[in-house]
């Protein structure tokens, strides 16, 4: 069997009677680490043992747990099983015992937990702070390894297991993609023993102390401004609570399509600007539709953001075997062929859809151009599509002059559509987005018009009373002055 005992933060006075009885009558015990001054005080007839060796030769952070984990299931199948220590209490903040448990119990290997004091209590004490405002504990290398941290930026968070300064820089990296870098930080080092010390400093310096070792963790305070998600969440809810807004409270899917395109456009046009102030802000109000529908559907009992989360999550997941799977591509190219394919099973697999075909699930509300580059895009990742685009522009040429040769207004209506829609597989070949090319052509006409009905009023003249060549020529001018749409590359 696998005996799991905690040693407490660091005094071995702080060691449970528990503890103390099972130290006592064995005669090895493996430990976490070495480094742990509980271990000065044990029964000098305890051999004690330690994966230290791992934490020095493991280059991967993400892989010393799993080794170590490997070895305490090994030695838990000897006949004597295996007697694990580890700091503070087995259940709190340490990701190794969790790992244990879930492979012990897949062998049916038997698992004891012995409590420890874990390092919470003493830190609490140390920071003179309380646990209850929703205190989050987590492992110092699982952070590591994330791209954000698992908790949210309005509770406070205590990170266990920092024990070295590049294990800090990685955390703080980590952080610093939700937090400040000047964010305030306490590093707790020895807590409740008496060298213990906080030493409160800017986030991105905590992999600056030289006080950094085996008995160090990270106290990260809240932000004082609310900025979770949850808390998003709740000010939406309560909007829509019985006695929230009225106008929220009114609102259903439908009566907010309008506001949720004209939010994607105003963001659209952050982005055109290359504001990111500006995009910062439209992107909170197109939040604000996403998370208010998701609120409609909680109240109306259909599904719950946990829900919207998870089947994207998942989806991504899924569509990106060369990420989170083995399978190898090479290139662009071979992503978007494999994502169709993926895509082909999914519409396969799914009979409750009205139609399954590869264009089935593009909004038939796009706009026009927005929707042909989807369509042309779609079908070219099956390999309908010319071979070079030496036929794209041949193409152009040919629906160019099938409009000369019209010779019904139906007829030429229908030829400047196919023109229409060979410039867009045009564009798409070289590269250009063309709803947004010509968002950024109708600016720069906008601005330069702008600029000739300017001039005109200066000189004291109507527009409808000029002649084409005095327009002409302000035209002229408005393009040397540089009047044109901020268009950054």
């Amino acid at each position: 069997m696998i005996t799991i005992l905690g040693l407490g933060p660091g005094n071995p006075n702080h060691l449970t009677c528990e503890a103390w009885d099972v130290l006592s009558n064995a005669t090895e015990v493996w430990a976490r680490t070495a480094r742990h001054p509980t271990l000065r005080g044990l029964p000098p007839t305890l051999t004690v043992r330690s994966f230290d060796d791992i934490y020095e030769s493991t280059e991967k952070f993400e892989d010393v747990y799993r080794q170590i984990v490997d070895r305490v299931i090994e030695l838990g199948q000897r006949p004597g099983g295996v007697l694990y220590a580890v700091p503070g209490h087995p259940s709190v903040g340490e990701a190794t015992v969790e790992q244990i448990r879930k492979r012990a119990a897949e062998i049916d290997l038997p698992v004891r937990i012995v409590a420890g004091l874990s390092f919470v209590e003493p830190s609490l004490t140390a920071l003179n702070v309380d646990a209850l405002p929703g205190l989050f504990v987590a492992d110092a290398l699982e952070l590591a390894a994330r791209a954000h941290p698992s908790f949210g930026p309005d509770s406070p968070a205590l990170v266990a297991q920092l024990y070295s300064a590049d294990l800090a820089s990685d955390v703080k990296l980590t952080l610093m993609n939700q937090y400040p870098d000047d964010h305030r930080v306490a590093l707790l080092h020895s807590v409740g023993l008496p060298e213990e010390i906080v030493e409160w400093m800017p986030l991105h310096e905590i992999d600056h102390s030289e006080r950094i070792a085996h008995l160090t963790s990270l106290y990260v305070p809240p932000l004082v401004r609310a900025g979770s998600f949850e808390s998003f969440e709740n000010t939406i809810a309560r909007l829509r609570a019985p006695d929230g807004c009225p106008w929220d409270r009114e609102q259903t899917h439908r009566t907010l399509r309008a506001n949720l395109l004209e939010e994607a456009y105003e963001t659209l046009a952050a982005i055109d600007a290359d504001d990111p102030q500006m995009l910062r802000e439209e992107l909170g109000d197109l939040l604000l539709q996403v998370v208010l529908q998701t609120q409609i559907a909680i109240d109306d009992g259909e599904f719950q953001m946990a829900d919207v989360i998870a089947g994207i999550n998942e989806k991504l997941i899924r569509r990106h075997p060369h990420v989170f799977g083995g399978m190898k591509v090479n290139g662009v190219g071979d992503v978007l062929a494999n994502w169709e394919k993926l895509k082909e099973q999914e519409r396969a697999g799914n009979p409750d859809k009205k139609t399954n075909g590869i264009l089935s699930s593009v909004p038939v509300a796009l706009p026009a151009l927005a929707q042909a580059h989807t369509y042309q895009s779609r079908v070219a990742r099956v390999g309908f599509d010319w071979p070079d685009i030496s036929g794209v522009i041949a193409k152009v040429r040919e629906e160019m002059a099938e409009i000369d040769s019209a010779e019904t207004e139906s007829e030429r209506a229908m030829e400047m559509g196919d023109l229409l829609f060979a410039v867009v597989n045009w564009a798409r070949w070289i590269d250009v987005e063309p709803e947004s090319a010509l968002r950024e052509a109708n600016e720069k006409f906008a601005k330069r018009f702008a600029h000739v009905e300017a001039r005109a009023k200066a000189q004291g003249k109507e527009l409808s009373a000029m002649t084409l060549d005095e327009m002409d020529a302000l035209w002229d001018e408005a393009k040397s002055s540089c009047v044109v749409a901020h268009t950054p590359r």
